[in-house]
């Protein structure tokens, strides 16, 4: 496993691979700040509505301080965007990582297995499905965990944990659909699912890294694909060919 995240690591950097790492960082920005734009609307209405009801209840003696305490709950408001746009950020990656699937298994596959078969380009709408599933997934979990960062360590525990097991999911399935009907891909995830949460650390890690982060899709694409190799064993294709070779 270390072995396959070295590989991942050292190739998204390549020349082959740059491209897709701008676009991908490109895409990921836009819906960052597409996210953070529709957060900041959001709670400045509920801040402004929720300033007029009270002044409505209170009466016009309470201008003043519902005016007060309107701005804290903006500058609140915008470190919450902030905060929002972190915590959803392996959502975002999820998203993006459907976009760019087959482009990365395709340089991996040809740089580090070019005698085997390669794999089959996903329909654009079953990979993108699959990226929405993993991020509604990824905002369902998270909220689900979301009390627990009121209890020490807790929290980020649980976040770490949550994103581990998500990203490991769907980074693993999206390799081995390259090779197997989705129903067997998630048949083989479940029955590696020790090894898969293993390597969803790996990911999670990489992705709790400020800005280096923009670059999770490649990683952990490239890093399942060679996982999924591993696990596959020889192709049938190769171990024929190595039977017909004459032995010196």
């Amino acid at each position: 496993m270390l072995d396959a995240a070295i590989k991942a690591l050292s190739q998204i950097l390549s020349p082959p691979m740059r491209s897709i790492l701008w676009r991908s960082i490109a895409l990921a920005l836009v819906l960052i700040t597409v996210l953070a734009i529709g957060l900041q609307r959001l709670l400045s209405f509920l801040a402004t509505s929720g300033e007029g009801w009270a002044e409505a209840m209170l009466g016009p003696s309470s201008h003043t301080p519902l005016n007060v305490l309107s701005w804290i709950v903006s500058i609140a408001a915008g470190f919450g965007v902030v905060f929002g746009a972190i915590f959803l950020m392996p959502a975002i990656t999820s998203l993006v990582a459907s976009v760019f699937v087959d482009e990365v298994a395709d340089h991996v596959e040809r740089e580090h297995y070019p005698a085997e078969r390669p794999g089959v380009a996903l329909p654009f709408g079953l990979a993108v499905s699959e990226g929405v599933k993993t991020a509604l997934l990824t905002i369902l979990v998270y909220l689900i965990a979301l009390p627990f960062v009121f209890v020490a360590g807790a929290g980020l525990i649980a976040f770490f944990i949550a994103t581990a097991w998500l990203l490991g999911r769907e980074y693993f399935e999206l390799a081995a659909m390259r090779f197997r009907p989705p129903k067997e891909a998630k048949a083989m995830r479940r029955d590696n699912a020790a090894i898969v949460f293993s390597a969803g650390l790996v990911i999670a890690a990489f992705v709790s890294i400020p800005i280096v982060n923009l670059a999770t899709p490649l990683f952990g694409m490239a890093f399942m694909v060679h996982l999924h190799k591993r696990l596959s064993g020889p192709r049938p294709e190769l171990i024929e060919r190595e039977r017909s070779v004459p032995a010196l």
